[in-house]
């Protein structure tokens, strides 16, 4: 049985060591982040010494019909050791349901791009305040020597930083080959 480490993120973590004066106000916000808080305790900083740094790889191929362990769905979704991992910093053009020929375009050279990324070394996946989505995706950001998969993407023009909602692909056209 593989077991898998997840840091937390750093600026979650800096908002945990604010004074509790300046977190928040409201009675039931303060309650849930000092929950959060209290939970990462000297666990969470054992968790995040034992990880050190960029310790997760794997060999990632596309994500066909059969058993998906190791593999990539599209550019902001991969199955990593049996967990389907949603990029959580960013939203790239969906494979499938493409509303144009740019976006399926622009989706194939996003799962591509990812796909050598994540094969391209070591990374880590960090945890973000919302730990699933609303399809039961483990929401994680990826990082390598500290810096964002995503935001790579982002400056390729494969993918947009993730605002809250998925936008259109059509008509941004596309450059790539």
């Amino acid at each position: 049985m593989n077991i898998l480490l997840f840091r937390r993120s750093n600026r979650a973590k800096a908002l945990c060591s604010l004074p509790a004066r300046l977190k928040f106000t409201a009675g039931a916000s303060a309650a849930l982040l000092a929950a959060v808080c209290a939970s990462w305790g000297s666990a969470g900083n054992l968790a995040d010494a034992a990880t050190g740094g960029d310790n997760l790889a794997a060999s990632f191929s596309y994500c066909g019909s059969g058993q998906r362990v190791n593999c990539v769905v599209d550019g902001d979704t991969f199955w990593f050791d049996g967990r389907k991992i949603r990029i959580a910093d960013i939203n790239t053009p969906e494979l499938s349901g493409a509303q144009c020929a740019d976006e399926k375009l622009l989706a194939q050279h996003a799962k591509r791009r990812m796909t050598a990324l994540l094969n391209d070394g070591n990374f880590s996946l960090v945890t973000i305040i919302r730990d699933r989505d609303k399809y039961g995706r483990l929401l994680r950001i990826v990082e390598r020597d500290g810096s964002s998969l995503g935001e790579i993407l982002v400056g390729e023009g494969l993918a947009e930083r993730w605002q809250g909602r998925r936008s259109g692909w059509c008509g941004r056209g596309s450059n790539r080959s």
